[in-house]
């Protein structure tokens, strides 16, 4: 079992001890794609959609969700959020949107969940707003984009290491 830090010697699920490590800035960006038929793209984007404005209504969601990751992941550490912003851009050429979650804390472990769920929640909102108009949405790529800050240092998406 080494190497998984959620499970003990004996294999048991356990929290990670964070309580030692020293406090630092960490940072998260997550991204998710939504695709989906003309019609159901062109209403979203114009926020002429069934359920009105489905992109600020999904980007205030993914916000909410980001603060409400540690009830949704078994062991991930509670974290007092210093910054939570979730983006929805259109791409004409692809009928999708694209998602875009950052999450900052001053704390002891990552945010890495916060952005994924953030993003994750934002494209299934789109979904939910949007699914009257394309019962065949697909959301795709739901992915760390980067991430900075904690003992195993910066990662960023694309670049060596």
């Amino acid at each position: 079992m080494s190497g998984l830090t959620h499970q003990d010697k004996d294999g048991r699920v356990r929290m990670v001890d964070v309580g030692g490590k020293p406090v630092s800035t960490r940072l998260a960006i997550a991204s998710a794609r939504v695709f989906m038929n003309q019609a159901a793209f062109t209403a979203v984007r114009d926020g002429a959609g069934p359920k009105g404005d489905a992109i600020r209504t999904a980007e205030l969601a993914g916000i909410m969700a980001s603060k409400r990751t540690a009830d949704l992941i078994p062991l991930c550490h509670p974290l007092p959020l210093t910054r939570a912003r979730v983006t929805i851009e259109p791409d004409d050429d692809a009928q999708a949107f694209l998602v875009r979650a950052e999450v900052a804390t001053d704390g002891k472990t990552g945010v890495e969940m916060e952005a994924l769920t953030a993003a994750s929640v934002a494209a299934l909102t789109l979904y939910d707003m949007a699914k009257a108009l394309d019962k065949a949405i697909r959301i795709t790529d739901v992915q760390l984009e980067e991430k900075r800050g904690g003992k195993s240092g910066d990662y960023v998406r694309g670049t060596a290491g």
